[in-house]
């Protein structure tokens, strides 16, 4: 047993003592976690998964511009992917009203767009940026600046969503009854869509722009499967995606992985147990109380 312990130890919880590195890493992500796996359960919940996905490749451009004028400066690249993931979605927005295009077809359409002229306008710039650290992100090369910006935009949404927690339900349960009760549902909408780009901005930072779409959206996705209220479920999909960070970077760390996408593919496995464990709806679950009700 002890021999066990100790091996955990040397596995699991040495390299974040020993390494700051390390240490910073995984600071940053639990920021992440506890700003991005609350938003991806509103996201969820109200089928709205498609526009997290288009919102964290939106921001890509405008982050590339950033580059283009100020290089390697993280309040640049901040401020240019912000002001591109809001304009992706206001613009998506107005297709949606205006047009008979749905809104899920609108954003996935923005959602190329905006992949295809960051890429491009990252290519431009030559060899002297990595286009694979924009794309898959190099969370061990978080800096103070970074760990800075992501515990900034995890306190405001934190208080944000503790603010505006209840007409958010209200609106995803029954938005009619929202607009009787209280005319102020846009504004709600739109604070949400604010939250939502700054915690992909802030994740970009570290996971890149493939990836911070992972972390917010698989742990919420997963912890559906282990609650029934909105607060558990956004509870279970914070501690749902600090394990995985803590798992991906365990595994980077000793066997030389990338890092983001290890973190999401251990994300990935925790979704796929909980579709299958999960006593909320979990395949397992559903299957032995269909036996039973049958006998």
């Amino acid at each position: 047993m002890r021999g066990l312990i100790v091996t955990f130890y040397d596995f699991a919880i040495s390299p974040f003592i020993e390494f700051a590195f390390m240490k910073r890493a995984l600071i940053a992500c639990l920021g992440l976690a506890l700003g991005c796996a609350p938003i991806g359960v509103f996201l969820v919940l109200r089928r709205m998964s498609l526009m997290g996905d288009a919102l964290s490749h939106a921001i890509l451009p405008g982050a590339a511009i950033g580059y283009t004028l100020f290089g390697l400066s993280l309040g640049a690249m901040t401020i240019g992917g912000f002001a591109a993931g809001i304009a992706v979605a206001l613009l998506a927005g107005v297709v949606t009203r205006f047009t008979p295009l749905r809104e899920d077809a609108s954003f996935a359409a923005f959602y190329l767009i905006s992949l295809a002229a960051g890429v491009l306008l990252i290519s431009a710039r030559g060899p002297s940026i990595d286009l694979m650290n924009v794309l898959f992100g190099s969370v061990l090369a978080v800096d103070d600046a970074g760990l800075l910006l992501i515990g900034g935009v995890t306190s405001i949404t934190l208080c944000a969503l503790a603010l505006i927690f209840r007409p958010l339900v209200a609106e995803m349960l029954d938005p009619d009854f929202l607009r009787t009760v209280d005319g102020r549902g846009g504004l709600y909408h739109g604070i949400f869509l604010v939250l939502t780009v700054l915690n992909l901005v802030a994740a970009f930072q570290a996971l890149g722009t493939l990836m911070a779409v992972g972390l917010m959206m698989l742990p919420a996705a997963a912890a559906r499967f282990w609650a029934g209220s909105v607060g558990r479920i956004a509870i279970y999909a914070a501690g749902i995606a600090l394990l995985a960070a803590w798992t991906g970077l365990v595994l980077s760390f000793h066997w030389e992985l990338p890092t983001g996408p290890a973190i999401v593919l251990a994300a990935g496995i925790l979704y796929v147990i909980s579709v299958l464990c999960g006593p909320v709806g979990g395949i397992i679950r559903r299957r032995r109380r269909h036996r039973h009700l049958e006998a």
